[in-house]
């Protein structure tokens, strides 16, 4: 039986390049990428995407598109790195945790859109939730999320590593139109029925993310608290290999979350807290890790495993 062969297109920039460096050394696949001279050249693209088994676009959005629409093979499997297909109904939603059913979907899918960084905490935290009928579907949600710069992409670490990065601004909120992107996403696989208040900024720190969703138990079903609230995610999550929620005895001792403490690993840590009729949820990952190239490799070996 011969190896799958993986073509990663766009392995320069700082997903990309992720994902080549976690590829290279594995003996169960056939990795390809363009030279340099070739990666710009469409004919040279086309002709590696339908040459492949599974294709990883590390791309912009639109880049995205052309290379998908360039696809004749119908045998070619995708898994795009880009926002460009996340909302798509064509596409399977790259989160395997999200649900049951969701790896098992993932392993057949011949199309698959890998989450956003910021989608994959708040969904981590929201879904089960919604699930579970313990937080209305209209609960007026907002969500703060801090990343670290390299989630700018390449222009994040030119502008915190290059000649310049003296006069780099070391805090900044952004997405101040609050019709960031990835609000249809998180909306849409949340299963919030109402648009998500989402704000974001960047730190002056490489990577790594902290996200936090505020609650009042007020507005929630009568007689639920945090601590049915942290139940509910530690059944969903039970035994899963890269998501861990804290105990909250734990998380009652801490007096600050690091948004770095889970940098060069691909899991996602979430944490309830509670104090009179307030609950806070939060989530920590490596926005390169489970938000980006970690998500991406294990998309990669359960397509691999379901081929």
């Amino acid at each position: 039986m011969s190896l799958p062969i993986v073509f990663i297109d766009g392995d320069q920039g700082t997903t990309g390049l992720q994902i080549h460096q976690r590829l290279q050394g594995r003996t169960d696949l056939c990795l390809v990428t363009l030279p340099a001279e070739q990666r710009k050249n469409p004919h040279s693209r086309a002709a590696a995407i339908n040459a492949c088994d599974i294709a990883v676009l590390c791309l912009p959005d639109d880049a995205a598109r052309q290379a998908v629409a360039s696809i004749s093979n119908p045998d070619v499997r995708v898994i795009d790195a880009s926002s460009a297909h996340r909302t798509s109904p064509d596409w399977v939603y790259g989160f395997a945790q999200m649900n049951a059913a969701q790896a098992r979907d993932i392993a057949g899918a011949r199309r698959v859109s890998n989450p956003g960084c910021y989608p994959t905490g708040a969904i981590g935290v929201l879904r089960p939730l919604l699930d579970a009928g313990l937080l209305p579907r209209d609960y007026p949600i907002t969500i703060n999320a801090v990343s670290g710069y390299s989630g700018k992409g390449r222009a994040g670490v030119d502008e915190f590593e290059g000649p310049y990065a003296a006069e780099a601004i070391p805090f900044q909120v952004y997405g101040l139109s609050l019709a960031h992107k990835h609000v249809p996403e998180i909306q849409q696989f949340s299963g919030l029925s109402e648009r998500p208040v989402f704000i974001p900024a960047y730190g002056s720190f490489r990577q790594g993310i902290v996200l936090t969703v505020a609650l009042q138990t007020r507005l929630l079903p009568q007689g639920v608290t945090g601590a049915t609230l942290h139940t509910a995610l530690t059944r969903h999550y039970q035994g899963s290999e890269f998501v861990e929620v804290v105990p909250m005895e734990e998380s009652r001792a801490l007096t600050g979350i690091d948004p770095r403490q889970l940098n060069g690993t691909d899991n996602l840590r979430l944490m309830v807290f509670e104090n009179e009729g307030h609950v806070l949820l939060a989530a920590v990952f490596d926005n390169l890790g489970k938000g980006a190239a970690g998500a991406a490799v294990q998309n990669l070996d359960l397509m691999i495993a379901g081929a």
